[in-house]
């Protein structure tokens, strides 16, 4: 029997996702994709980047305002709907499509890492029925937090829709397989995170550490990789862009020296960017992943920590951690087998998502699926909802009330962060005359 999936999306990273996930799919799966405009609607650009390699790579994806969303639902009639959003917003939508006559099943999901696993990003996601995880870790952790809620949908395990084409295992240990590579590849690309490190002065720093680098390794191209051009959107807000510091001469003058000519800015497909690449290096980012599936060795610089806070604590135990002077010597290194088969790269045999997919849409085919409730952060009522949509939308919401919630929210949120503030200081002080 044929089968329909509606992917609908909203950031870049997002997007890039949902797409690849929903190409993963069997011939007997058809698929459409929509993308919601949002604060972080993608440029055309950031689309065509986010769909390469995927079925809609040649494709001018639908766009649609939320509105147009359940009507859209009603006329494609989907039996499942892969929600690929950030979470806040898949609490906006999900509600919409609940309540719609034989509902579809309603699935989420993350695009990258997402260790350690928080309760809210369960609770986002409350009102779906799969939530699609990427490593045996991540379902531990993920249904472990289940445990203390009052509701959770199911988890199912998928090999990252970036890695599918190399499974893991041996084969990525010793830098083998992976896609093609040019054998005279030289390249250092340095995948960049918009909120680690997260001050001015750590960034800073790691602008130095990198045009270090490139210094000492003149005939290697640094190749500092964005997810997005001045004035794009992305998933994560970039406070202190990477490659404003780069071309800022008061940044020069900070660090005592002007930037390397080998040291340069670049956008586009990681795909492309790995083919070339010697090695990878980052903070902290997904791209990790995508190298070492492609045999590429990496660098993950732990000058800045390692922890919840760095979004690195799941490459503890890799093997990849290594610091400004290993980035300048060109000491790469290659993942720990036994970190590699509990952290996304899983034999392909353990995938269980799809069957679960397919369980659910078999369900909906004998009964009409229940409309999921919403447990948590329900003070405020509609008035809540509809800030939760203008905050997700921007201007791109035309409701009244979002209006409204605006005009009330934003001052009852500063005055009760106010409160709270307040509040830990007197325990503060109190502690302090205790002691």
């Amino acid at each position: 029997m044929q089968r329909r999936l509606l992917v609908v999306s909203d950031s870049d990273s997002y997007t890039k996702w949902g797409a690849a996930l929903a190409s993963t799919l069997p011939p007997s799966w058809e698929a459409d994709l929509v993308v919601v405009g949002s604060t972080v609607l993608p440029s055309d650009r950031q689309l065509r980047v986010a769909l390469a390699g995927t079925r809609w790579q040649t494709d001018v994806p639908r766009s649609a305002h939320l509105d147009e969303l359940a009507p859209l639902v009603g006329d494609l009639r989907p039996d499942a709907v892969l929600l690929a959003l950030r979470g806040p917003l898949v609490r906006v939508i999900a509600p919409m499509l609940q309540v719609l006559p034989d509902r579809p099943v309603l699935v989420s999901g993350f695009p990258g890492l997402t260790i350690p696993a928080v309760p809210k990003a369960v609770v986002y996601r409350e009102q779906t029925d799969l939530v699609v995880l990427h490593s045996r870790r991540e379902v531990r952790e993920f249904a472990a937090l289940a445990e203390d809620l009052p509701a959770a949908p199911a988890f199912g395990l998928a090999t990252l829709p970036f890695l599918a084409a190399r499974a893991a295992g041996s084969a990525v240990v010793d830098g083998a397989g992976g896609e093609a590579r040019d054998p005279e590849a030289s390249d250092v690309v340095f995948a960049v995170q918009a909120k680690v490190p997260a001050t001015r002065e750590e960034r800073v720093a790691l602008v130095g550490m990198l045009a270090a680098a490139a210094r000492r390794q003149p005939r290697k191209r640094f190749v500092v990789k964005v997810r997005a051009r001045k004035g794009e959107a992305q998933t994560h807000d970039e406070q202190f862009d990477l490659a404003d510091l780069i071309a800022d001469p008061a940044v020069t003058r900070e660090l005592g020296a002007t930037m390397p000519a080998n040291l340069v800015v670049a956008d586009g497909p990681m795909a492309e960017h790995l083919a070339q690449a010697e090695a990878l290096v980052t903070v902290s980012s997904t791209a990790v992943l995508e190298a070492i599936a492609a045999g590429v060795p990496a660098l993950l610089l732990d000058e800045f920590g390692v922890g919840a806070p760095q979004l690195n604590l799941v490459f503890e135990g890799s093997g990849l951690f290594g610091d400004a002077e290993a980035l300048a010597a060109g000491d790469w290194r290659v993942p720990d087998a036994d970190w590699l088969a509990d952290n996304y790269f899983h034999e392909r045999g353990a995938d269980d998502w799809l069957a679960g997919l397919e369980a659910l849409v078999a369900s909906r085919d004998a009964t009409p699926l229940p409309a999921l409730p919403r447990h948590h952060n329900l003070a405020g009522g509609a008035l809540r909802r509809a800030f939760e949509r203008r905050r997700m939308l921007g201007a791109h919401d035309r409701s009244l009330l979002g209006t409204v919630s605006v005009l009330v929210a934003v001052p009852s949120r500063a005055a009760l962060r106010a409160a709270r503030k307040a509040r830990r200081r007197l325990r503060g002080e109190a502690s302090a005359i205790a002691a």
